[in-house]
């Protein structure tokens, strides 16, 4: 099988319409626009969520909370994802990202302390919970706090 003869499968594909390609189309004039007005205009029609004035949803619905914006946001990897290295090993956000198992840092990384630990590792984190470091502890391991 070569490029050319590749093809889409029958009926997958419909021709477009050609809007405003004179009066025997159907679709001629005013392009299927209708007659002046705001949808008529080139750049016309409201904004998305716009309800004609009417007060829009998103202002009717209550607000609640507070949401801090300079909130650091950590990506979470729990103490069984670690299996995957070998025995004493130093595992730091770069190894994590290598392996798959984070695929992005974020703010970075607090480790959880869901699952066991078998291996003696070094494991470089922003922040543990203390039963992920009581874990890595009593596994032979040490948890760094960069």
């Amino acid at each position: 099988m070569k490029l050319y003869e590749l093809s889409p499968v029958e009926g997958s594909t419909k021709e477009a319409k050609r809007k405003g390609r004179g009066h025997g189309t159907g679709n001629g004039k005013t392009a299927g626009r209708g007659h002046k007005g705001q949808n008529a205009r080139s750049g016309g029609g409201v904004r998305p969520g716009f309800e004609g004035g009417q007060m829009p949803l998103y202002r009717r619905l209550p607000k609640r909370g507070f949401v801090n914006i300079f909130a650091k946001d950590f990506v979470q990897v729990n103490l069984e994802v670690f299996d995957a290295f070998n025995n004493g090993d130093v595992v730091g956000i770069n190894e994590l990202v290598e392996k798959g198992i984070v695929s992005k840092a974020k703010d970075g990384i607090v480790v959880l302390g869901r699952g066991e630990l078998t291996k003696k590792l070094t494991i470089k984190a922003n922040r543990f919970s203390k039963s992920a470091a009581e874990k890595i502890e009593s596994a032979g391991g040490k948890a760094e706090v960069i």
